[in-house]
């Protein structure tokens, strides 16, 4: 987080005549203001952008990312301003609790979750609306949302990751376990469902009604609540629309969803300030919650345009009196009420009910006073007009709200099972909610069969469980296999090309987890399968695969492009079991592949979006295959590595230095006689030829020139094959030289 000490920073405004010059302006104050948002200095940063737009309105794009950074930068403040309050307040509540103000009411307490309740209450709830993750749909980083939460926009990234979420089907094996295991909270999730459509094709008064009448079969449900108050909305009853609103607040004040839902009314009622107060107190809740980001960036484009605004612009916008008489709520409570949502919770920052009696007097009042004279308003407060009265906390309100944040500090903080903290007072009988009690609780045993998650593939538990865009799970290694042969799903037979292109192949976290805590030892048997057989990949001289394709020598680069589905299995299991080698041989119409080869060792693996892939390899050592096999398709073969042998005599030690020497220089002179052509594909496939090494027996496979004049010699490769074989230097030198003695006759 940016520092928040004020910077010195002078906007100036230089209207240029031409309009090239008005838009390069116009562009400077806009990436000014986006500068200074970043920085954390709203007045210069409001400056700015206001100074932008008297010069006409800005390009979509550009406008819509950069006020995107100013509403991070008001959220920012708005918290700050809850951390410089929170020590006054803990005063007044002291003053208060000694004139005997401070009696805490245990009938309005509710705490966010029971010490007792087991960790599937944190996993089986939304990642977006932390509510009951109803249709499940798991997105392309691997976390989970509910459906609604997608088909509503109400993020636009993932809450934990930051990924983008992207469009996905529902997940159909937790889908499968949420209607198993909750059935209730699945039937209230198609009522909803059902509700959002009537919203969704425009039928409101079928919507109003159906929400009515499932109230009245579920008084507790509040999703229903915020429904009929968005059909309330549609049909212009307003008062219907907030009395539904300010119930759901008055049980669950912590909901970012809520006090957006009541910035829209207002907002279209004309009441414009608090819109923004409230949409605001939404973003402290939830950053990410994109409905509201929107609804700021638009209030913000409307009054910061040339008609709203004066020159010298100030934070009003956050420092009127509303604002100030109202509590914050700081970082470290926001994340805690966020990760209690949508459980009751009264840690929450209070804005002032906006009550559904002013609809018809203070609304209209309030477009009344946007046409005044703005004299006044200025002079106190220069900046951002006041489009709306400014509500402020009653007494019985303040009373109220100390209350509750003295009782508070007295609580004592217990840890839950699943890791969260919460309050407790001392003697308390912790309540739930009984909304959520349902999911909330321990899964019977016998709703638990290992056969719900298992692969279809492999007919095995899920490992390292991937589930895909249309929905179907699959173990990570299953799916892989599946789509080396066709970019399709296995089971509805969808088109994933665009999932392989990606290759973003994450592992689904909730079904990991419900693994880990309901299945523990058929995961563990799982595991010991999994580790035998990357073990058994991993050996480097029993059953090494082996690519049967073309020559390769040890220190000499091995370029391939791999497309078959059985040597990109082969390939991926290379990558994966960490050595990141694999045997290469030449055909053999007899035995398969030849009886000598070399290893390869993977330094680049670059894939297509077609799922071939192109391997940049390089030659390590040379083998002797002793056993010939079979696995998933490609070539196996146990094998032994082969050494030259040393030379211990001197006299024949200097005979082989002589030799060497020769045949070097004869290597380099043909390589120079060679047209630039030639020369040049030569250099760019294979690279430069090594320099002559001082000591011939230091390498296992000797000079690394050798290998790589070779490898570039045009010779029949069974030819080659035969000087790969040899153990012995000198031989090797001398067919070298009577190839190259073969080509300079030519």
């Amino acid at each position: 987080m940016a520092s928040s000490e004020p910077v010195a920073v002078s906007v100036e405004v230089v209207p240029e005549p031409s309009s090239s010059g008005v838009q390069s302006e116009q562009e400077r104050l806009l990436r000014r203001g986006e500068l200074l948002a970043l920085g954390n200095h709203l007045k210069e940063a409001l400056e700015a952008y206001s100074a932008a737009l008297r010069l006409g309105p800005p390009p979509a794009s550009s406008s819509r990312r950069r006020l995107g950074t100013l509403v991070d930068c008001l959220v920012l403040h708005y918290r700050r301003r809850g951390l410089g309050q929170k020590a006054a307040e803990g005063t007044m509540a002291a003053a208060a609790a000694q004139r005997g103000e401070g009696e805490e009411d245990d009938e309005e307490e509710q705490s966010p979750g029971d010490g007792t309740v087991a960790a599937t209450a944190g996993l089986f709830r939304c990642g977006g609306c932390r509510g009951f993750l109803g249709e499940p749909v798991t997105v392309p980083c691997g976390h989970t949302y509910c459906r609604r939460c997608l088909r509503e926009e109400l993020r636009a990234r993932c809450r934990l990751c930051g990924d983008p979420l992207g469009s996905c089907s529902v997940a159909v094996v937790l889908g499968h376990l949420a209607e198993k295991w909750f059935p209730v909270e699945c039937q209230r999730t198609r009522t909803w469902r059902r509700l959002g459509d009537l919203l969704g094709q425009g039928q409101l008064r079928e919507a109003q009604e159906a929400a009515s009448q499932a109230l009245r079969e579920d008084p507790s449900d509040l999703m229903l609540q915020v429904y009929r108050a968005e059909s309330y909305a549609g049909l212009q009853e307003l008062k219907s629309a907030l009395d539904d609103l300010n119930a759901v607040v008055a049980k669950m004040p912590n909901w970012p969803e809520v006090y957006f839902r009541r910035a829209k009314i207002l907002h279209s009622a004309g009441s414009v300030d608090d819109a923004l107060q409230l949409s605001l107190h939404c973003l402290a809740l939830d950053e990410g919650f994109l409905p509201a980001k929107l609804e700021v960036e638009k209030i913000l484009c409307d009054l910061l345009s040339p008609e709203n605004v004066r020159e010298s612009l100030k934070e009003s916008a956050l420092n009127s009196p509303y604002v100030r008489n109202k509590p914050f709520i700081n970082s470290s409570e926001m994340e805690e009420s966020c990760d209690n949502l949508p459980l009751n919770s009264e840690t929450a920052l209070e804005i002032p009910k906006v009550t559904s009696e002013p609809i018809g007097g203070k609304l209209h009042r309030t477009q009344s006073a946007c046409s005044l004279n703005l004299t006044e308003n200025i002079a106190k407060d220069d900046g951002l007009k006041r489009v709306s009265s400014e509500p402020l906390l009653s007494v019985q309100e303040r009373g109220a709200l100390l209350k509750r944040k003295l009782s508070l500090t007295e609580q004592e903080v217990t840890v839950c099972e699943d890791g969260r903290n919460k309050h407790k007072k001392q003697g308390e009988t912790v309540k739930r909610d009984p909304a959520f009690s349902l999911y909330c609780g321990v899964i019977p045993e016998d709703l638990i069969d290992a056969s719900d998650f298992e692969c279809s593939l492999c007919m095995r538990l899920l490992f390292h469980p991937v589930t895909t865009p249309c929905g179907h799970t699959f173990c990570k290694n299953c799916l892989e296999r599946s789509l080396d042969y066709t970019p399709q799903c296995p089971l509805c037979k969808d088109s994933l090309k665009e999932y392989l292109a990606s290759r973003k192949y994450n592992i689904t976290q909730l079904l990991e987890e419900l693994i880990v805590k309901y299945l523990p030892a058929e995961l563990s048997e799982r595991k010991i399968i999994h580790d035998e057989e990357t073990t058994e990949y991993s050996s480097l001289t029993k059953n090494v695969p082996v690519f049967v394709c073309t020559m390769a020598y040890p220190t000499v680069p091995c370029p391939l492009h791999v497309f078959e589905p059985r040597y990109r299995l082969m390939i991926r299991r290379s990558i994966e079991t960490g050595t990141k080698q694999f045997g290469m041989c030449i055909s053999d119409p007899q035995n398969g592949f030849s009886d000598y080869g070399c290893m390869l060792y993977i330094r680049n693996l670059d894939y297509l979006p077609d799922g071939r892939s192109v391997v940049d390899t390089v030659g390590l050592k040379r083998f002797r295959v002793l056993r010939r096999g079979i696995k998933d398709g490609y070539c196996t073969a146990d094998i032994e590595y082969l050494e030259d042998t040393k030379v211990e005599n001197e006299g024949e030690m200097k005979k082989l230095r002589e030799l060497h020497d020769v045949v070097y220089s004869q290597a380099c002179s043909w390589f120079q006689s060679l047209r630039n052509r030639f020369r040049s594909q030569i250099l760019h496939h294979f690279g430069p030829m090594p320099e002559r090494e001082e000591n011939l027996q230091e390498m296992a496979n000797g000079p690394a020139w050798c290998w790589w004049l070779l490898a570039v010699l045009p010779v029949d490769p069974r030819y080659q094959l035969s000087v790969l074989s040899m153990k012995s230097l000198k031989e090797r030198l001398k067919k070298i030289q009577d190839i190259l003695t073969y080509f300079s006759r030519d």
